[in-house]
């Protein structure tokens, strides 16, 4: 019970320090963007606008989704990291939509001349310092606990570090009197946010689905091989509720042994399994072998 509280503790201190990081960043890049009216810094504000939302939305995700099972939840609260997690593929989504119609308008009508100045690289150079710390830190607890929530957030702040350096590179060369690489670095960003977005959104509606988790079933049918006692097994179901694994099987053991050894040898492959697999919940089934 300590390590579950000390667990759910750490997801929700470095999701906050994730949501003052964005605030930070948000505020940084829209004062930058609007003195100097780059679409890049602006486009890069608004999505730390977002990653706002988002750290907020996932904050609030891995304190909901930690709560025990309940009588209306008998398997728990994990799958609110998932809906998170595609709650802000959804916002992405939405940010590329506006960052392409304003990079396209302004390259058609050319009406943008951008003011560079020292602090327009010291946004983009401060926004990809932050972000590193915040995608390694946020990787790290995200690893730690299997956390999706972490995962998705971790994952729009490593975002930030590509999305940055494009901007820069367009920085770069509207300081050469080349004004439309800010909306090409632009178009680039929506594209980079747009193909994480789709991998972010995929796995988390997977999950939703109750896909099993590539590998997962490949995993355990060769720990079962392994454990003496079990002469066979089938129907091995596996799905995802957030942090938690879900593991349904049936084995057959040797029809004559009783049912105390039995329980003996399905206890053994639960642990086996909860011993090579992080956060799993296992449901054995044993029959008699029909040989």
């Amino acid at each position: 019970m300590n390590q579950s509280l000390s667990a759910s503790k750490e997801k929700k201190f470095v999701a906050l320090t994730s949501v003052f990081a964005a605030i930070f960043l948000t505020g940084f890049k829209l004062v930058i963007g609007l003195l100097t009216g780059s679409l890049g810094i602006l486009s890069e504000a608004l999505h730390s606008a977002l990653d706002l939302v988002a750290a907020i939305i996932t904050f609030f995700a891995v304190k909901f989704a930690d709560t025990p099972p309940d009588e209306g939840h008998h398997y728990g609260h994990g799958k609110i990291e998932n809906y998170s997690a595609l709650a802000e593929t959804l916002l992405l989504v939405v940010t590329c939509v506006w960052i392409i119609y304003e990079a396209i308008r302004r390259l058609i009508t050319s009406e943008v001349e951008i003011e560079i100045t020292i602090w327009s690289f010291v946004v983009i150079f401060t926004s990809i310092v932050v972000d590193i710390s915040r995608s390694r830190a946020l990787n790290k607890v995200a690893k730690k606990y299997d956390s999706r929530a972490l995962e998705a957030d971790a994952l729009h702040f490593s975002t930030d570090i590509w999305s940055s350096a494009v901007v820069l590179f367009g920085l770069i060369g509207a300081a050469l009197n080349f004004h439309i690489a800010d909306s090409i670095a632009a178009l680039i960003v929506a594209f980079i946010v747009l193909t994480i977005s789709f991998r972010l959104g995929k796995k988390s509606f997977d999950a939703l689905i109750d896909k099993a988790p590539k590998g997962l079933s490949e995993e355990i049918f060769s720990i079962l091989k392994n454990i003496p006692g079990v002469k066979e097994f089938h129907d091995i179901k596996v799905r995802e509720s957030g942090p938690n694994k879900f593991v349904d099987l049936n084995i057959h053991v040797d029809k004559k042994i009783s049912i105390e050894k039995a329980h003996e040898i399905s206890h053994q492959v639960e642990e086996a399994i909860n011993k090579k697999i992080k956060n799993v919940k296992v449901m054995v089934h044993a029959e008699p072998d029909k040989h």
